[in-house]
């Protein structure tokens, strides 16, 4: 038997990949087939089943494609209602691929189709437990994502999660190996650890939901208190994987046609367009094409664009590094994004040796920030308020990036600003919003609060986060 955590970082998720003798099993697949295909085929094993934990909302799953594909059947478990053929499993059937067994547990209360799936080994041991969004190591999934399916309210949905947990999940063996379908950073829960493998017994001990003299109530309170609002696009995923999207080839196909800089300003006006410079921020800066959005390629980008553009079937032009136009596309459509238009051939540069108008943005360094606040020039905090109430420069407001789309009327108009994140990654995305609204009149300044606190600034005593109120 063998056990693989397929985790890409960029979504904070984790996908898996089991085999036994001549038979694997994949659970909650990213959209691109193509490696979870040639693996198996380098393993001479044959794809039996594709388990969904859920109907995800933070990612397309690749489930349908792969099905299509391989001929795997579909699971999910009780409730579960989607447009394709699938098998919906009852609570506690186990299915067998290989000398192994996966038995189904239905944990419902992230969603009420949310299922864990536990691995008997040979020897017919439990051994692992894949728990989706049911259980993260240090936390447990959101209760608020299904409330308007399931007609219930986030409340009552955090009430069965509680029972779910104790009844299902908490009397298994503390040796039992837990894998989750997310990890720190994503937006599926809201005190993730970075660790991606823990245990029962692990979890029992530290994970604050799963007290043992936790009641019912004060489960609720803890797992509800602070919940930020989900990103735009969750919902428009979950529609994707419940009722069924475009093939990942077509989708590919279409957003990387190589557009010239006459095509690409054509089709950007004629389509309406926004234009996406998923280049390094210092490069932006430093100049891009005026109204562009500026969501680095190397950070947290599918989630980021999740958060900033809400509308998946928004058209997309791209400004992308020369060489990584694929991957720009491949990171779009795992989040939804299907209708990229094409990319700027030759990329930026192509556009600026075009002579067609440029813009920039005011970068300054921490020691040019120092110089300003002793000017009490304005300061924003883009960072999220977590972040914001453990430590930040004395007298700056915060308005977290997570919002910003409705926020723009909290940013002075007139007056100057600056504007800071923790590393300079956020707040050059909100700086390009900003610009893009016209405003003109602030300064981004670049390494984020982690650079000014190295400086003389002031700023606020340090709260460690787990003395705040959760």
């Amino acid at each position: 038997m063998k056990v693989e955590q397929i985790y890409t970082g960029c979504l904070a998720q984790g996908a898996y990949y089991i085999v036994s003798e001549n038979d694997s099993i994949i659970i909650d697949p990213l959209r691109e087939t193509a490696p979870y295909i040639e693996r198996a085929e380098r393993d001479g094993v044959e794809i039996r089943y594709i388990l969904e934990t859920h109907f995800h909302a933070d990612f397309v799953s690749g489930h349908i494609d792969l099905s299509k594909a391989t001929g795997a059947t579909i699971v999910f478990g009780p409730n579960a209602a989607p447009t394709y053929p699938v098998h919906v499993a009852t609570d506690g059937e186990e299915l067998s691929f290989g000398k192994c067994k996966i038995r189904v547990l239905h944990t419902p209360g992230h969603t009420m189709e949310s299922t864990c799936y536990l691995l008997i080994d040979e020897e017919g041991k439990a051994h692992s437990l894949f728990s989706g969004d049911t259980l993260f190591i240090g936390d447990v999934g959101r209760p608020d994502l299904a409330q308007k399916s399931a007609s219930m309210t986030q409340e009552q949905l955090a009430a069965i999660l509680y029972h779910s947990l104790r009844t299902k999940v908490m009397t298994l063996a503390d040796e039992i190996v837990v894998y989750p379908a997310h990890g720190a950073g994503s937006a599926c829960g809201k005190n993730m650890s970075k660790e991606t493998v823990s245990t029962i017994g692990e979890q029992k001990r530290l994970n604050y939901a799963l007290r043992a003299d936790m009641t019912e109530a004060e489960f609720v309170a803890e797992v509800t208190d602070g919940l930020l609002p989900p990103p735009g696009y969750f919902g428009a995923n979950v529609h994707m994987n419940k009722s069924g999207y475009d093939r990942i080839d077509e989708v590919m196909q279409r957003g990387l046609q190589a557009l010239s800089v006459a095509a690409f300003d054509a089709a950007v006006n004629e389509t309406e367009a926004l234009i996406l410079d998923t280049r390094n921020p210092q490069l932006f800066s430093e100049g891009h094409i005026p109204n562009s959005i500026s969501i680095g390629i190397d950070g947290q980008f599918a989630p980021w664009v999740g958060a900033m553009i809400p509308d998946v079937k928004q058209k997309i032009a791209l400004v992308a590094e020369i060489g990584r136009e694929e991957e720009t596309v491949k990171r779009l459509a795992r989040v939804g994004y299907d209708h990229v238009i094409g990319f700027l051939d030759g990329g930026f540069d192509a556009w600026k040796r075009s002579g067609k108008e440029t813009d920039t943005v005011n970068r300054i360094t921490p020691e040019e920030f120092a110089y300003t606040f002793s000017k009490e020039i304005h300061v924003i905090d883009v960072r999220k308020p977590g972040e914001y109430s453990g430590e930040h420069v004395d007298g700056a407001e915060n308005i977290p990036l997570d919002f910003i789309n409705d926020s723009m009327a909290e940013f002075p108009k007139e007056a100057a600003f600056t504007i800071h994140c923790a590393g300079g990654y956020r707040s050059m995305i909100a700086a390009s919003i900003l610009k893009s609204r016209g405003y003109h009149n602030f300064l981004e300044v670049a390494g984020g609060y982690s650079a000014i606190s190295k400086t003389n600034v002031p700023v606020t005593d340090f709260v460690c986060p787990s003395t705040l109120k959760k």
